[in-house]
């Protein structure tokens, strides 16, 4: 269940990293909307790590 979750996070962050990078082409895109949709990427790719870690036994247990 969490690995199917997992994969969603990355695939939404695979789809935000295109869309951040054909607006920073744009030089009119609003600064602001780009910091923002970083700004969630970043999160996906911390609630990915996360549950990675989750997913790894703790070999000191």
């Amino acid at each position: 269940m969490v690995s199917a979750h997992i994969d969603a996070l990355k695939l939404e962050h695979h789809d935000l990293d295109d869309i951040i990078h054909r607006l920073s082409q744009d030089k009119s895109m609003d600064q602001l909307r780009l910091q923002r949709l970083k700004k969630r990427k970043l999160l996906l790719k911390d609630t990915i790590n996360r549950l990675n870690s989750q997913l790894i036994p703790d070999l000191n247990a």
